[in-house]
């Protein structure tokens, strides 16, 4: 049974390498400047490619364990260091020996038991130091007494790291920025952090207040900002001995932090200890109370201090219809001069509250429930009065003018925000504060600019809406954003005579013209990219002749100017485009080769029509349809002793004289006349091929009516091509008239031909001669 196991053991781990099963290993990639990229390439070991030209290495989330004492050892210029998220647990006590210029060194996310000051003895130029999110319980002494560059640091965990003691920070006095992760920190030996002399800035995550007090007495003479993450304060009680001095926190950052009713009273009372203190932020909190501060709490609060900014982002509040108006704490707010109150779904700010904002100047209420009726009473007679900038974005508003409206009271408002709500459409006439000087209606859908735009602006942003035209006349506008909408054309420079700033990209501009930019050459940016250009040859000629203005007046050129059309130059630079003679001017091209068929075919039947090319045309087909006979009659199909091609003119002198001679004759002759023996029914043409091919000679009877005869001439050209075709000598030629050769038509040029070439019969007048012309015409139809 056992050897059964260890087969079906053997043939899964041979199948599981056969499929790759073990991490596949990919190199990692190093440019010239001696930035080394390897994160995430499942690597084991550090490569042992390294170089000493070395100056950036990324190793981080990959599969290391152990640094040994040679990995580095080549890497003399190293500046820095990445190695978070592997699995290293071992580092070799001089394994950053060499490492003398390192300045950032990484080693958070691993599985580091026990921290070794020898790791450090030798990085005197290091700056900043991720120790982080590593399983050591406490630090060692001496740790970072050999780092006197040291200016950033981060150690501790959120699982085992649980005490602080005096050595732990032993010659840092120069750090400036130090987080501590010690979710559940036990045990502060007070002094601990009385070393650092010279931080600024405290990140401190711990669950449980108790031993905050102890730390903030030990930084209270250098502390400018103390962030506290993940603590929960809805039991903490604040007390300090009358002896300590006040510190100089400047700043306090809670985030994620919990709160109760009483907790908030207990932040309250800290204005006594931290008298310097500036801003607080609260981001992502919870409030478990319902605003129920009694009056006997906040009457111990006699000073108010300095505080001047409250910044609250993503305040959850666990009983929000519960929550009360928090009227007690109204007279400490009298000198706040910045809130940003955002993405905490308020939807009332009392008029009672905005009164007694008698100092405020920055007011953010983005990402909120405000509407009209929460901001008329919010906006009361009285309410904000030295507040100059508003943002009131991605809210629920629907008016735009009664929005303007209510803040008529707000009489020193010079900036709004009213972006991201839902105005869709903008009336003719609007009222607003008479000092708004910045007006942000970005992302509120709205199709159409009116004059309700107030004259007074300098700064206006309408961009991302659905405006296909902007003819406004703003003549004291600085900044004018009008991207992301579908205009079509660049706006009147005429309307904005101060305008410094515009930017119109991302619209459906298909081109622009030198006088249009040339308008705008007193703005110092313009930026008109990411428009649907169509790259047609007036506009790129255009552009390649003014390239030097475009890029004085364009901020964005060339790199977002895209051609939309031709197809075959979508996504290409505008700049770079070169489009051949045929495609730019195609219209033209086409319009040049229809022109010239039509001038072909007009010429080719003038030309017909002159030089009789109908007849040619007729004679081709006539002459393809005899072709298609066979060239050779033989003697049983010979029916006629001769075929007779005269006109209508000379038909008596045929039937009369020749007919009457001829087939009178003994032995008779038989001859082959049109009006007696062609088929009826028979198209004309094969009835004129058949009586040829079946005709032992062709008598061809010349006048001058016959040169007028079309079918004569059939009759001729088809003799013609027997007389060729064949090479017999099958045509005679009777004339009945003297014609001179002038006189026969171009068309006849067959028959001026043979008259050269053969000889013929002449119709003697003299009645005396006629039987000698009966008797040699009888010899040439035997012959």
């Amino acid at each position: 049974m056992r050897h059964v196991r260890w087969t079906v053991w053997i043939m899964w781990t041979i199948i599981g390498l056969s499929e790759g099963g073990a991490p596949k290993q990919t190199s990692m990639s190093c440019d010239s400047a001696g930035i080394c990229d390897g994160h995430s390439r499942s690597l084991g070991t550090i490569p042992s490619s390294l170089t000493e030209t070395v100056k950036q290495l990324d190793l981080s989330f990959n599969q290391i364990s152990y640094i040994k004492e040679t990995d580095l050892q080549i890497c003399v210029n190293l500046e820095v260091l990445l190695l978070q998220s592997n699995q290293i647990r071992a580092i070799d006590p001089n394994a950053f020996r060499s490492l003398e210029n390192l300045k950032h060194l990484d080693l958070s996310n691993n599985s580091l038991l026990h921290l070794s000051p020898s790791w450090f003895n030798s990085l005197s130029s290091l700056r900043v130091l991720h120790l982080q999110d590593n399983p050591y319980p406490r630090l060692v002494q001496g740790l970072f007494s050999q780092l006197p560059s040291l200016r950033i640091l981060k150690v501790g965990n959120n699982i085992s790291f649980s005490e602080l003691q005096k050595q732990d920070f032993e010659g840092m006095s120069m750090v400036e920025d130090l987080e501590i992760e010690a979710d559940y920190l036990k045990k502060y030996e007070p002094g601990s952090l009385k070393f650092i002399h010279n931080i600024s800035h405290l990140t401190l995550s711990i669950k449980r207040p108790i031993l905050l007090l102890d730390i903030m007495i030990d930084l209270a003479d250098c502390l400018q900002h103390l962030e506290l993450r993940n603590i929960d304060l809805e039991n903490f009680h604040f007390s300090l001995p009358s002896s300590v001095s006040n510190a100089l926190i400047e700043k306090i950052t809670f985030r994620e932090a919990q709160f109760s009713d009483r907790s908030f009273i207990e932040i309250l009372k800290m204005y006594s200890f931290v008298s310097e203190l500036l801003e607080i932020v609260f981001e992502d909190c919870e409030l478990s109370g319902v605003g129920d501060w009694e009056d006997e709490f906040l009457s111990e609060i006699n000073d108010q201090g300095k505080l001047e900014a409250i910044i609250i982002r993503r305040l959850r509040i666990r009983n929000f219809f519960l929550f009360t108006d928090m009227r007690p704490v109204y007279p400490l707010l009298g000198g706040i001069k910045r809130i940003t109150l955002t993405s905490s779904k308020v939807f009332l700010v009392p008029c009672d509250l905005s009164r007694n904002l008698k100092s405020l100047e920055y007011f953010d209420l983005s990402d909120s429930l405000m509407s009209e009726n929460a901001l008329e009473n919010s906006a009361c007679d009285g309410a904000w009065p030295t507040l100059h900038t508003l943002n009131l974005s991605q809210n629920k508003f629907t008016s735009l003018k009664t929005v303007g409206e209510i803040l008529q009271t707000v009489e020193t408002l010079t900036d709004l925000d009213i972006s991201k709500n839902s105005f869709d459409s903008m009336p003719d006439r609007c009222q607003w504060p008479r000092k708004l000087k910045y007006l942000n209606i970005s992302r509120t859908k709205t199709y159409m600019v009116t004059s309700c735009i107030p004259q007074t602006l300098e700064i206006l942003d309408i961009s991302n809406n659905q405006l296909s035209d902007f003819h406004l006349n703003l003549p004291h506008i600085k900044e004018l954003y009008l991207s992301g909408n579908k205009l079509k054309t660049l706006p009147d420079a005429a309307n904005f005579p101060n305008l410094v700033v515009m930017n119109i990209s991302q619209n459906t501009m298909h081109s622009f013209s030198k006088a249009q930019l040339e308008s705008f050459q007193t703005t110092e940016s313009l930026a008109a990219g990411g428009n649907n250009f169509i790259c047609s040859c007036e506009f790129l000629s255009f552009v390649h002749k003014e390239g030097v203005l475009l890029a004085q007046i364009l901020t964005d050129w060339p790199e977002s100017y895209l051609c939309d059309s031709p197809f075959q130059v979508r996504g290409q630079r505008v700049q770079d485009i070169q489009l051949s003679f045929s495609e730019c001017y195609r219209v033209q091209l086409v319009s040049a080769i229809c022109s010239s068929l039509f001038l072909f075919v007009l010429l080719a039947g003038v030309l017909c029509y002159r030089f009789h090319g109908i007849w040619y045309l007729k004679m081709m087909w006539a002459w393809l349809q005899a072709k298609r006979k066979p060239k050779k009659i033989i003697d049983q199909e010979i029916c006629y002793d001769a075929f007779v091609s005269y006109s209508e003119g000379d038909s008596y002198w045929v039937e009369n004289f020749m007919v009457q001679e001829l087939e009178n004759f003994d032995p008779p002759f038989r001859l082959c006349l049109h009006k007696r023996d062609f088929v009826p029914g028979k198209w004309i043409i094969d009835n004129i091929i058949d009586s040829i091919d079946k005709s032992h000679k062709t008598l061809f009877v010349l006048s001058e009516s016959f040169v007028k005869s079309e079918w004569c001439k059939y009759e001729l050209d088809f003799s013609h091509f027997r007389l060729f075709d064949e090479n017999n000598d099958a045509a005679i030629l009777i004339l009945l008239e003297p014609i001179e050769k002038k006189a026969i038509p171009q068309r006849f040029c067959k028959l001026r031909k043979i008259m050269n070439t053969k000889t013929y019969l002449e119709w003697p007048r003299d009645e005396a001669q006629q039987e000698a012309f009966w008797f040699n015409l009888r010899a040439a139809i035997k012959s």
